[in-house]
């Protein structure tokens, strides 16, 4: 019922507007399609239950609103443009030139943004920032400064060392990255990345960037433009982090250690360690600056110097806290699962609207956290020499009472809602040689059911992509 009403809804608002006749006939057979299907449902629908959205994929739409592409203007001389591309480009007026922090990743979008920021001042650009190596801030560079030599561009030491590109396992990376991105999702399943839109330009990606021709190492102050601007480190997201302040607009760039969610304190299609601690305590030197114009590597920008404060606050509270909980926990002896399953934010926290889990997630925070401080082993002696998966999956079908008994419960997990089981059991299954098929189909569905849950876009984006990918090798397999 509820998705007949908003296939209507859609319908409409497409035809409305100019003639009431239309409009009043609209509405006529709008009321006798929606008497006919209440007659025809059932007075206990179950099938309906399952169709309604679950509220966590309301709040992760919700998200989208901070992605409608505009140009800000936060005051006479920041201007931010937000929604181009999957981040925020932001131009800053001086006398005599502007200063561009971040470039986006394709080279199209970054030439739209460029084009709008001549439209304001047709002042040249004097320097460039790059607030860290990511290719989605450092993509569209040629756009903003096109050949000019002149200007300076740039970042910190070690710019761009830790990227998948010099990855010895950059094959497996680049995959997990289409997964926790959802780049080959269809248009139809497609919500949002959390902190981005859920697709960003591709239009000549990464064409347009070009090298840092000034470095440092911790920090330092210039005067770009006729602005006295100071450059921190600020290790976080990435290793060659920083931040940039100008006291004079009492306007702070965070890059990517701030945004509107949770923080990706460990990025699932793979990375090298985020150092968790040094993240909290950057943001809490942040917080110690009088901002009153905040603006992320994502998301919208955020003004007013109480709310600003607040934001990096609980922000660099909610980091800590989850590390110090971690640290605390490994050193009581808990193994990586009783850690994971042990810490959880304060519920002063758990609810403020910057911290939502649409990108980062407190459970893959702590696992990093935790295989950084002591890798692979967790204490726990029945560890050292486990089972091979296959042996595994052996003796728990026989613990099951054989294979079709295990489908059985497969079957009934996926009935139940219990979906993590169901996955569980179905990786069991899928390591003998029973009916894989029949097992992958419930897999996929599986896989699907979680997506439906899932505040957080890349778990979602993930188990989505998975169960596409998984659809795509049944269909090989039957040709």
């Amino acid at each position: 019922m509820n998705k007949l009403k908003s296939q209507i809804a859609v319908t409409y608002s497409f035809k409305t507007v100019r003639n009431q006749a239309i409009i009043k006939g609209a509405l006529l057979i709008l009321g006798i399609i929606l008497m006919q299907a209440c007659q025809n449902s059932p007075k206990h629908n179950t099938s309906q239950v399952q169709d309604e959205e679950h509220p966590n994929i309301t709040k992760l739409k919700s998200q989208n609103a901070e992605f409608i592409p505009e140009i800000i203007k936060l005051n006479e001389k920041v201007y931010v443009a937000v929604g181009y591309d999957g981040s925020n480009a932001s131009m800053v007026i001086g006398e005599q030139g502007v200063v561009i922090i971040d470039a986006l990743r394709a080279l199209g979008a970054a030439e739209k943004v460029a084009e709008e920021f001549r439209n304001i001042t047709d002042k040249p650009v004097e320097a460039l920032i790059y607030t860290h190596g990511h290719l989605d801030h450092t993509g569209g560079t040629s756009a903003f400064i096109g050949n000019n030599k002149d200007v300076k561009i740039i970042a910190r030491e070690g710019f761009k060392d830790e990227l998948e590109e010099h990855s010895p396992v950059e094959p497996i990376l680049k995959q997990r990255n289409i997964r926790q991105f959802g780049r080959d999702l269809p248009a139809k399943d497609i919500i949002n990345r959390g902190v981005a839109p859920g697709i960003t330009p591709t239009d000549r990606a990464g064409k347009g960037y070009i090298a840092p021709n000034l470095t440092f190492q911790d920090s330092i102050t210039l005067n770009l433009a006729g602005i006295d601007i100071e450059l921190h480190a600020a290790d976080g997201e990435t290793n060659d982090e920083l931040f940039v302040w100008i006291p004079d607009l009492k306007t702070l760039f965070t890059g990517d250690n701030y945004y509107k969610s949770f923080p990706n304190l460990y990025a699932i299609r793979g990375s090298q360690y985020r150092d968790v601690k040094s993240w909290g305590e950057s943001i809490q030197k942040m917080s110690t600056y009088p901002v009153e114009y905040l603006v992320p590597g994502h998301t919208r920008p955020v003004s007013g110097k109480t709310l600003v404060h607040s934001n990096l606050k609980n922000y660099s509270t909610a980091i800590l806290s989850v590390y110090q909980q971690t640290i605390d926990a490994m050193n009581k002896g808990y193994t990586l699962q009783q850690t994971v399953d042990s810490v959880r934010l304060a519920d002063s926290l758990i609810e403020q609207p910057n911290l939502q889990e649409f990108y980062g997630s407190v459970p893959w925070g702590v696992r990093s956290i935790f295989l950084h401080y002591v890798g692979w082993f967790d204490g726990n002696p029945t560890n050292l020499y486990p089972l091979s998966s296959s042996q595994e999956a052996k003796h728990m079908v026989e613990l099951a009472g054989g294979e079709e008994k295990m489908f059985h419960k497969l079957s009934q997990a996926l009935e139940k809602s219990d979906y993590q089981w169901g996955l569980e059991l179905a990786d069991y299954l899928l390591k003998t040689d029973y009916e894989k098929v029949k097992v992958t189909k419930v897999k996929i569905a599986l896989l699907r059911a979680l997506a439906a849950e899932q505040i957080n876009a890349p778990a979602r984006n993930y188990y989505l992509s998975y169960s596409y990918e998984l659809e795509k090798s049944l269909e090989k397999s039957a040709l």
